[in-house]
């Protein structure tokens, strides 16, 4: 079976195709509150992803590491519902979290300006020009969020292995498209794919838990996990912080082995 990810602009029809695939194909659905909503499982707060994630990045945000550290965490949860497999996540770079996993179809999903703005000005009860204003607001901050984070453009057709348009297509016609490609040999688990999405829900995991403590959380480390072994690439300052680190990569879930060859204690000035 398949994971899943549709990316769409705001109120393209996203979630409508989710539902429509969900029910048809008897996947879970979830989408980026419900990751939040889980967040505490991953070692942070939902408050704290909600006010990371919900504010656009700004000039100046390339300067700091504080939004970086909170889609590493988000993307340790969303890693962690990745690998029951058999899921639709609806969000713009669930597909860029997953890079590397084969078995994940990457779907994208437009609908014309105008019966985008139709739908937002009876949902929001706007006017036309503020449901306009709305849209591109959003989309906007998408684009920006990707390409912040990922350093790509969002609609750039080669990330998508489908792009449907809904000007002449409906949701359902939509939906079996995708339920029949997602059955393809292209897509299925194979045993490879599913020790890919294992290494990435374990690196993401130690990344997680050296994020979150106090002694490491300002560490830039390179994790790489591959069957149970983790390794690290970096520095740390000094024995008591190489220790920390030790401590809470052999004590996260999934570590077998740890290997610290690339690691260097570099002394305290």
């Amino acid at each position: 079976m398949a994971i899943i990810t549709i990316s769409r602009g705001t109120f393209s029809g996203g979630k409508d195709l989710a539902q429509c695939l969900a029910q048809r194909l008897g996947y879970r659905s979830i989408d980026r509150e419900t990751i939040i909503a889980n967040a505490s499982a991953c070692g942070t707060s939902e408050e704290k992803l909600h006010e990371a994630i919900d504010k656009p990045p700004g000039f100046l945000d390339h300067f700091t590491e504080e939004r970086r550290q909170y889609m590493t965490l988000f993307q340790a949860c969303f890693a962690e519902e990745a690998r029951r497999d058999n899921l639709i996540y609806l969000g713009n770079a669930g597909h860029l979290m997953l890079h590397g996993v084969s078995h994940v179809l990457r779907v994208r999903i437009i609908a014309p300006m105008e019966h985008r703005t139709r739908v937002v000005q009876e949902s929001l009860h706007v006017s036309r020009g503020e449901a306009m204003a709305y849209i591109e607001k959003k989309d906007r901050d998408r684009a920006r969020w990707t390409r912040f984070l990922y350093g790509v453009d969002w609609s750039d057709p080669v990330l998508y292995d489908l792009i449907i348009n809904l000007e002449r297509i409906s949701i359902d016609e939509a939906c079996s498209t995708v339920s029949s490609l997602a059955g393809e040999e292209s897509f299925r688990l194979t045993s490879e794919s599913q020790a890919s999405i294992e290494n990435l829900a374990l690196s993401s995991r130690v990344r997680a838990a050296l994020l979150t403590h106090p002694e490491t959380a300002a560490l830039v480390l390179e994790v790489d996990a591959h069957g149970g072994t983790v390794a690290l690439r970096g520095k740390v300052r000094n024995h008591r912080q190489w220790q920390a680190v030790e401590d809470l990569v052999k004590g996260t879930t999934g570590v077998e082995r740890l290997v610290t060859d690339d690691l260097v204690q570099v002394l305290d000035s």
